[in-house]
């Protein structure tokens, strides 16, 4: 039953994200797997409007919070309020205590910030002064980045980096893809109501991360998984020119990424195993932000994705 209302979910996410498959499925394989999402593309391409939709599909909270260079840690945490009429301080809540957060441009608030959002998606709980507080059960950050303008951005540090789930990467759509959104748009301003699915309770949520860990992996195929992973760390074993590209390989928590979106990946699929596709599908989005390319891979303008490219050709498949 979870299973038919992830997919009727996955169905109204195309229906109001058109031509942008890969982020609706990557948002409902982050919420899958419990995990944070980076989304990086140039502007106008409905990143906002995407995780609001998923937030209309959920039993869930979703809040909006526009990264500014003068954003201060209390405006994502909340802060103590002092109340005159009792003489104590209450703490009232910040946006982080939504379901669903969006981090809009998340490169362009400092330091302070960063380390604040990086304790809530890594603890799940916010520290202010002397008191700690526990984030809702379903926390899921949605982080979007622009390629297009550095100018004013503070670069995220490999410690938050790691603790995205996936980094997507998503483009301009075609023209046919551009015809269908301008006549969604118009159907909107002119009040036509859409389809819109039958709301997905946490508790379905919850069974379903469950489900996930019940899905058959293959021990060839979690050796296969953690060979593209030791791919990384030991490029040489595969290829010379791979070892002057790399400088650092991916951690441990990308295995564990690796697996849990590849099992996400299978689920929504409607499988109850994980196959070698599952795999492929998802280890750019997973390995993409956590490896770190040497000096000469940027000198000749080598990017990631060439390089888990050539990975995944040179990593026999089981």
């Amino acid at each position: 039953m979870a299973a038919e209302q992830f997919q009727q979910l996955h169905a109204y996410l195309d229906s109001q994200i058109i031509g942008q498959t890969q982020l609706t499925r990557s948002l409902l394989v982050a919420l899958l797997a419990d995990g944070h999402l980076l989304v990086e593309g140039p502007p106008g391409l409905a990143k906002t409007r995407a995780i609001n939709a998923l937030a209309k599909g959920m039993d869930a909270d979703f809040h909006r919070v526009q990264f500014t260079p003068d954003l201060l840690p209390a405006d994502l945490t909340g802060t103590d309020i002092y109340r005159p009429e009792t003489g104590e301080f209450v703490f009232q809540q910040g946006p982080l205590f939504h379901n669903l957060v969006l981090a809009d441009e998340i490169n362009r608030a400092p330091a302070k910030v960063q380390s604040a959002l990086l304790e809530a998606m890594a603890e799940r709980q916010i520290t202010v002064g002397n008191k700690t507080y526990p984030l809702p059960s379903l926390f899921l950050v949605m982080a979007t980045q622009n390629p297009l303008e550095q100018e004013g951005t503070y670069p995220l540090p490999e410690a938050q980096l790691d603790r995205f789930l996936m980094h997507v990467e998503i483009d301009y759509p075609g023209a046919q893809t551009e015809l269908d959104i301008l006549q969604l748009t118009r159907n909107e301003e002119l009040n036509i109501p859409g389809a819109v699915p039958t709301k997905l309770s946490q508790a379905d949520i919850f069974s379903a991360r469950k489900a996930l860990l019940a899905l058959h992996m293959a021990p060839e195929l979690e050796r296969y998984l953690v060979e593209l992973v030791i791919a990384t760390r030991e490029p040489a074993k595969l290829d010379q020119e791979l070892a002057e590209w790399i400088e650092f390989g991916v951690s441990p928590r990308a295995t564990i990424a690796l697996d849990r979106c590849a099992r996400a990946h299978a689920w929504l699929a409607g499988r109850d195993f994980v196959g070698p596709d599952d795999i492929q599908a998802v280890v750019h989005n997973v390995l993409r932000h956590r490896i770190i390319l040497s000096y000469q891979a940027e000198a000749q303008g080598v990017t990631t994705n060439q390089v888990l490219d050539r990975i995944v050709q040179q990593v026999a498949v089981p």
